[in-house]
This record gives structure tokens, sequence and C-alpha cells, in this order.
């Protein structure tokens, strides 16, 4: 392989001015002035390559101008043409050497460049894909919110011919003991509510009950002072389920008044129903809880009115004899009637595990 001397990385600013090295500023900026009017592409408008002979020579003019790039200019010229001088005094085998440790290192700084501008068009292509990702994304998010908007507005746009209900109107599910009321109170302070039925027969002033469905627990009263022993009074709490929820109302708003006579009523759900509340709302339940009055008149209340009063005194619990047990059942009886019993059974037996349960948790 033939040597060859070392390539100069650029033309040199001396030579494209035409000066030496130890030239003047004075010097440098005549030079300029003269061949910059010789190559002005004004003057030479047939030759296409007067733009960059002007472009080459301002450059050039610039650079020696300047006493500090201009003094790092003369080091790398100096360096080179003592390069040049060193090559020509080796043998040929060494120039080979050199040339091809040159050519080496020359193929090397292409390849690393190569590589340096394949990987800056790579992340700019990276960059480009995530703010088009970006602006995909963001497009169909506005797309979609568009469409709900869409969708709400149909829902809230009342289709012709149909009448719109609104659902906060809508009055809430019935429970099943909407119509109970737990009863709690002494039996010694009421002697003659020892029974389910008596129990009945005195509420039933307030609104029909089925008796077959009271349930009524006794339980021995703990003494407070030493845990586990028995003073002796028997704690009655019993479930009484009304027929219609105007009558249990009627007996939990007079909780107060039957409070000061021995006696604790409350919801049997252990809240009020919602459906009073929803009631309420309405008007139809006339503001807050009626006041003492006296027992309900027999005469029916007219229809589409919904519990105009409420009785609030309660009958006197002295001296009221109590009530004859039920009539046995027929033999009869027809299959209806004994379904429904037996439902009142069963309705029973859930209302006395229920009592169990909690008077057990009190206990605790």
């Amino acid at each position: 392989m033939p040597s060859k001397a070392p390539e100069e990385p650029e033309e040199n600013p001396y030579d494209l001015l035409g000066i030496s090295q130890e030239a003047t500023e004075a010097e440098i900026r005549t030079a300029y002035r003269t061949r910059s009017l010789k190559v002005h592409p004004d003057r030479n408008r047939n030759d296409p390559n007067a733009a960059q002979k002007f472009h080459a020579l301002t450059t050039a003019s610039t650079l020696l101008l300047d006493p500090l790039r201009r003094l790092a200019l003369d080091a790398q010229l100096r360096l080179q043409a003592a390069k040049k001088q060193r090559f020509a005094a080796y043998d040929n085998k060494r120039k080979v050497m050199v040339s091809e440790l040159e050519e080496r290192e020359q193929e090397f700084k292409k390849a690393r460049m190569a590589k340096e501008q394949e990987r800056t068009a790579r992340e700019s292509e990276n960059v480009r894909i995530r703010e088009d990702g970006r602006r995909l994304r963001e497009q169909r998010e506005k797309e979609l919110e568009v469409q709900e908007l869409e969708r709400q507005r149909a829902r809230l746009k009342p289709e012709p011919n149909v009448i719109v209900e609104d659902d906060a109107l809508a009055p809430p599910p019935s429970g099943d003991l909407d119509t109970t009321i737990r009863v709690k109170y002494v039996l010694s302070s009421h002697p003659a509510l020892s029974t389910a039925f008596a129990l009945a027969a005195h509420l039933r002033r307030y609104g029909d009950i089925d008796e077959g469905t009271v349930v009524m627990s006794q339980k021995a009263k703990k003494s407070k002072k030493s845990k586990g022993l028995v003073d002796g009074e028997m704690i009655v709490t019993a479930l009484v389920p009304f027929n219609q929820l105007g009558a249990a109302f009627a007996v939990v708003s007079s909780a107060e008044s039957l409070k000061d006579r021995g006696m604790d009523v409350a919801w049997a759900g252990g809240s009020e129903p919602p459906i009073l509340g929803w009631l309420r709302e309405r008007g139809e339940l006339g503001g807050s809880a009626p006041k003492r009055a006296e027992p309900p008149q027999t005469k029916a209340a007219p229809e589409g009115k919904t519990f105009s009063s409420f009785p609030s005194s309660f009958p006197a619990f002295d001296n009221v004899p109590p009530p004859p047990p039920p009539a046995a059942v027929k033999a009869g009886m027809d299959y209806e009637s004994l379904t429904l019993l037996r439902m009142r059974e069963a309705e029973r037996a859930r209302l006395e595990k229920e009592i169990l349960e909690a008077e057990a948790a009190e206990g605790r």
C-alpha cells in the first residue's frame, strides 16, 4: 500500500487571502478587500461557486482578525508543519504504518459521528412519537368527554309523550318492621299486662293489632350491686306489630308520656322507618309529632288523606281484666287460613329469636 502524507483538516486561511503568517492586521484587511471584490457574487453572476468563495474569504478574514483564534491557528499550523517534516524523514515502511494508523483514526471518527447522528435521530424520533401519542390521547379524552356530555343530555332530555319521573320523589321500599314497635316495662308496675293478649288489648286503641303475632318475653332483672343475683323483678319486652303504619307512629310519638308511666316504647328496627321521613318531607305527617289528644274517633279518614291526626294519650293499665283466650282453630279450617296461621307462627318464632338475642346482648 503506498504511503501518503497526513491530510490537512481545512484550507489554510493565510493561503486563501494570499498572505504570510507574519502579516499585520492592516495587511489582512487589505487582502480581504481586494480578493472579496474579485469573487463577489454580484460581479460573478455566471459562477455558481462565487457565493461559496466569498463566504470562505469572509470566514478566513474574521478568524485572522481575532487574536486568540489566530494564536490557536498558528499553533496548529506549526504542528502540521512539524508532522510533515517527521513524515518526510520516515522510511517507506514506517510511512505506510503511519498512513494506515491515520486512516483507521479517520474511519473511527466517521463511525463515531455516524453513530452519534443515528442516536440523535433516534431520540428525535422517540420525542416525535411521544408527542404524537400525547396529542392522540388528549384528542381521545376530549372525544370521550363530548360523548359523556351527549349521553347526559340525552338522559336529561324528556322523550315525547313520556312522563319523566324523578327518582328523588320515589318513596323508599317498605321494611318488615315498619309497623312494629318494641315495648319494655317492669311487670310489677303493670301486673295486668302479663300476657301478649292483654298488651295487645291496651294498645289497640291506637290501631288494629293481630294478637297472634305479638311476641312477649319475660326476664328476671339482675341486681346492679352484685352481678348474677336476682332481685325478683321481671322485665317484659314485647314486639307489637300494628296493621297500619299510622298506629305504630302514634304510639312512638307518645313515647315521652308513656315513659313517665314506666313504659319504654321505640321502633323495633332501632330507628324510624324511612317511609316516615319521605311522608314528612311531603307534608303528609303535619310537621312534628302530634300533641296529646283524645283517643281517635271511629269515623274513617277520607280517601287520599294520610294520618291526619294520631292519639297521644295512653289508657290506664290498672284494674283491666285480661282478654279471653283466642278461640280454638276449627276442625274445618280451609287451606288459605291454615297457610296464614303457619306464616304467623313463623314470624312469631323469628321475633322471639330477635328478642332473645337482644336481651343476651344487653346482659353482656
